[in-house]
């Protein structure tokens, strides 16, 4: 740069206005935008679980909200709807084990994620892991508080990081099956 004045152009290999080729779009960041995701989701977790356990604290029974939503405090001392509940004093230490092994395995896809929508997904599937993973450190098992029903019918309670790790699934196979790679 001789002129003091000058600006210097975009990076080498990257097309810009001053190389006359088209605006290209900024670069994918897959780790900062799938922990942004798994921070927000671990976080909003935390703070439902704590605002419904020890703000609202529903009834036995529950508190019904709507017609087919109610509030209810479950400790869930397995996996996804109870499955695997042992009652074993090494259950939740073995149960989070599992999940920081699944954190980091999501975590080392989430590198090489190649859409934005892969990162968001990979994101919610961390920050659901690890926001049961609190709770069972924590408590010995899993806050679940969101009761869906209909007609007698109940769905097993869930919370939010459940919620997260479903849709984070769903998007994934969206994903797969529908954006295109670059």
């Amino acid at each position: 740069m001789k002129d003091g004045n000058a600006r210097p152009g975009p990076p080498r290999g990257y097309p810009g206005p001053t190389s006359g080729g088209p605006i290209a779009a900024p670069p994918l960041r897959p780790l900062r935008i799938g922990l942004t995701a798994a921070a927000l989701v671990a976080v909003a977790d935390q703070i439902t679980k704590y605002a419904v356990f020890y703000g609202v604290q529903p009834p036995i029974g529950g508190l019904e909200v709507t017609s087919f939503f109610s509030l209810v405090t479950v400790l869930n001392t397995g996996v996804s709807f109870g499955l695997f509940s042992s009652g074993s004093p090494w259950a939740p230490f073995i149960l989070t084990a599992i999940a920081g092994v699944v954190v980091a395995a999501l975590t080392v896809w989430l590198i090489q994620a190649e859409t934005r929508m892969l990162s968001v997904s990979l994101g919610m599937l961390i920050g659901g892991a690890i926001g049961n993973a609190i709770d069972r450190l924590m408590h010995g098992a899993v806050m679940d508080f969101v009761n869906l029903h209909y007609a007698g019918y109940h769905w097993p309670a869930f919370n939010l990081a459940d919620a997260a790790i479903s849709i984070g699934a769903v998007l994934m196979v969206l994903d797969a099956l529908f954006v295109r790679k670059k």
